[in-house]
């Protein structure tokens, strides 16, 4: 194999293996303003024309300081994402950010996002959280949260925030490396599909009886994010 050869196969195995890992598309410009009026479907959003882009393509008046009620749902949590659809400015930036209220007791419970790595400080209160590793080893790494701490979830992997005070509620913001990072809470994926997945696969999977799987199948399973 000649030596132009050889350095084309690497050259192109540094190609695939950069599409591999990147997670969002990175900006060719300054920005790229997502044109939320386009029909055209690509991977993200197409550009609004550079002449039209306004500093409001930018901003988003969020009230990220005022507290959310964590009353609308069973499990005491209310998730604010600001994302590229509250922000098109956002597009092809690879960020975003949300505010995390919870109720005490409330949890965010088990989730991934399929597309980002999410780090999350803590502005008030205490929070128990953690993930799991992929398999097999499933390894279980978790910490108690006091303001003014950090902790990072990897991209991808199951995640929880818990709050344990029975009186106070917690407040957390996270940052998240994706325009658009995505949300699936495991147990809305599982018993709350639609259609339902197969009680005989879930009964398999969990190792119970069907009457448990069609009872958690029955359950009102809510989302928590806004």
């Amino acid at each position: 194999m000649g030596s132009s050869s050889f350095f084309l196969i690497i050259a192109l195995l540094s190609l695939v293996s950069w599409q591999a890992i990147a997670s969002d598309p990175s900006p060719l410009q300054d920005f790229c303003v997502a044109d939320n009026s386009s029909h055209v479907l690509v991977n993200g959003f197409v550009c609004k024309d550079p002449k039209d882009v306004k500093a409001e393509d930018f901003f988003l008046a969020a009230k990220l300081d005022m507290p959310r009620d964590t009353k609308t749902n069973k499990v005491g949590s209310n998730v604010t994402l600001i994302n590229v659809m509250r922000i098109p400015g956002l597009n092809t930036l690879g960020i975003s950010l949300a505010r995390i209220d919870y109720a005490p007791l409330g949890e965010n419970p088990p989730h991934t996002h399929p597309r980002a790595t999410e780090i999350l400080t803590m502005l008030e209160g205490t929070l128990y959280v953690g993930f799991v590793t992929s398999n097999p080893d499933n390894k279980f790494l978790s910490k108690v949260l006091n303001k003014g701490d950090v902790f990072v979830f990897p991209e991808g992997l199951v995640h929880f925030q818990f709050n344990p005070n029975p009186y106070k509620p917690a407040v957390a913001i996270a940052a998240l490396s994706s325009q658009n990072p995505g949300a699936i809470t495991i147990a809305n994926a599982v018993f709350g599909s639609k259609p339902k997945i197969s009680d005989d696969v879930l009964a398999k999977a969990f190792q119970v009886d069907k009457k448990t799987v069609e009872w958690l199948q029955s359950q009102f399973w809510e989302d928590n994010h806004n």
